[in-house]
């Protein structure tokens, strides 16, 4: 997949940041931001984005103690790639974000993941044990 090809959904992973710093930057950032049922540290929301409606899952703890998975399940967003939506994440909470380097599609090696922190993106290795 290209760098300018639009992802059909957008995943990221916060570092550090509790679910209420997460859902502050997400009411700022959406125009709507209702929960949903879920349980168990999933978290579901219905979010409009520049106007479209796109669910967004999260999950504390994702990875570790340390990683919040927020899911945006739509290519209705304003964002095209998962870098760009991370890079504001980044910005905005003052923290480490990280994504998959493109879209899923086979022959992408899944380890591969854009490291965003401090203004700086670096292509990392990510391998969970």
């Amino acid at each position: 997949m290209s760098n300018d090809t639009r992802h059909p959904d957008i995943e990221i992973y916060i570092k550090g940041r509790s679910l209420e710093q997460i859902l502050d930057w997400l009411r700022a950032r959406c125009d709507s931001l209702t929960p949903q049922p879920g349980g168990g540290g999933l978290h579901a929301f219905q979010t409009v984005l520049d106007g479209a409606r796109v669910p967004v899952m999260i999950n504390e703890k994702a990875v570790g103690k340390a990683w919040t998975s927020v899911w945006f399940r739509s290519d209705a967003t304003p964002w095209q790639r998962d870098l760009d939506c991370a890079e504001e994440a980044a910005r905005s909470l003052q923290t480490q974000v990280r994504c998959i380097v493109s879209g899923w599609q086979d022959g992408d090696d899944p380890d591969e993941w854009w490291k965003i922190e401090d203004g700086a993106t670096e292509k990392i290795t990510w391998r969970t044990e």
